[in-house]
C-alpha cells in the first residue's frame, strides 16, 4: 500500500454515488473513478457502481440477484461517471433495472439487473472444493520481477488476492490447466451495510476471472504485446456474505476460441458458503497467435 492511497477508502469513495435528479424517463446519479495506473478504468468498478445506482431506485429490502452488462468502451479513470437508471419493472416480489454508465456523454458500459424480495423457497448449493489450502498457509507473493505498474496496481488495490496455486503475472507455474482459484478480501473492515458488501462483491467478481483462460495457454499477463478486455459480464448473487473476511473465487474457462474466451466463477465464503456465481467472456489477443 502506497502512503499516498487509502485503497479500501478508495473503494468506498467510488460508491458513494450522488443523486444528480430524477429526469423524465429515467434516475441519474453520478460517481468518481478510482485512480488507474494503467489508464482505463477497473470494470468492477463500474459494476458494482452501476449495481449501486440501479439499488438506489428501490427499497432495501428489495436486493439484486442477477445482472447481466456490456463493456462497451474503455473508461477514463481522471473522470466520473454518470450512470442512468430506467425503472422498467416493478412486480410483487421482482423489480427489473436497467443501468448505463457514461462518460463525456457516450456509453462505456450497459447492464440489465433483476432485484427480488427475500423469499423462501427450495434450496441446494454446489458444495465448495475440498482440499483448497488456506490463505495464511500459501506463499506470499514475490513482487520483485513484476513491472513497476504492477506493483503499483497491486499495492494500490482494496482488494488483497492470494492464487492457489500460484499467480500468473509474470510466468504459469504448474501444469497449463484453465482452472485455478483465487482467496480475496478487503484490504480492512467494510461497513456493515448489507448493500455495500453487494456492490463490493460485484467489484471483486471481475478480478482475475480471465486469468483461468491465460494460464490454460501458459500465457502470463506480463506477456509482451498480450492484450485482455472483458467484453461482458454475468453475477447471479445467492445468499449474503461480507467481503472483508476471506472468500475462496473457483474459476474456470470452459471454452476459447476465435479471440474470445469464457471463464466462469463461483465465490464461497471460508466455510464453504456459496455467495455468488460469474461468467464472463474476454477477448484474447496473443503475439504470434491469429496474425495478432
Amino acid at each position: 500500500m502506497t502512503d499516498a492511497i487509502d485503497p479500501v477508502a478508495s473503494l468506498l469513495a467510488v460508491l458513494d454515488l450522488r443523486d444528480a435528479g430524477a429526469r423524465t424517463t429515467e434516475d441519474i446519479f453520478t460517481g468518481v473513478s478510482q485512480p488507474m495506473p494503467f489508464g482505463r478504468v477497473f470494470g468492477g468498478q463500474v459494476l458494482a457502481q452501476s449495481i449501486e445506482a440501479a439499488s438506489r431506485t428501490l427499497p432495501p429490502k428489495r436486493t439484486v440477484h442477477s445482472m447481466h452488462g456490456y463493456f462497451l468502451r474503455p473508461g477514463d479513470p481522471s473522470d466520473g461517471v454518470t450512470f442512468s437508471v430506467d425503472r422498467i419493472h416493478d412486480g410483487r416480489s421482482f423489480s427489473t433495472r436497467r443501468t448505463q454508465a457514461f462518460q463525456a456523454g457516450v456509453p462505456i458500459f450497459s447492464m440489465i439487473a433483476s432485484f427480488q424480495d427475500d423469499d423462501p423457497g427450495l434450496e441446494h448449493a454446489e458444495p465448495m472444493p475440498e482440499g483448497i489450502p488456506q490463505p495464511e498457509d500459501l506463499p506470499p507473493l514475490d513482487d520483485a520481477s513484476l513491472h513497476p505498474l504492477s506493483r503499483r496496481a497491486i499495492a494500490d488495490s482494496p482488494v488483497e488476492v492470494v492464487h492457489v496455486p500460484s499467480p500468473v503475472y509474470t510466468v504459469v507455474e504448474g501444469p497449463h490447466v484453465p482452472r485455478q482459484a483465487v482467496w480475496m478480501r478487503t484490504r480492512r473492515a467494510l461497513p456493515d451495510d448489507p448493500a455495500v458488501h453487494r456492490a463490493a462483491l460485484a467489484y471483486l467478481s471481475d478480478l482475475t476471472i480471465q486469468e483461468p483462460i491465460l494460464r490454460g495457454h501458459g500465457v502470463p499477463w506480463g506477456t509482451r504485446g498480450l492484450r485482455v478486455a472483458s467484453l461482458d459480464h454475468a453475477m447471479w448473487w445467492h445468499r449474503a456474505g461480507r467481503v472483508d473476511e476471506w472468500l475462496l473465487y473457483v474459476q474456470e474457462s470452459p471454452n476459447a476460441r476465435g479471440g474470445r474466451g469464457l471463464s466462469t466463477g463461483r465465490i464461497y465464503t471460508r466455510e464453504g458458503t456459496l455467495l455468488a456465481s460469474v461468467a464472463q467472456e474476454v477477448m484474447v489477443r496473443v503475439p504470434g497467435e491469429n496474425g495478432a
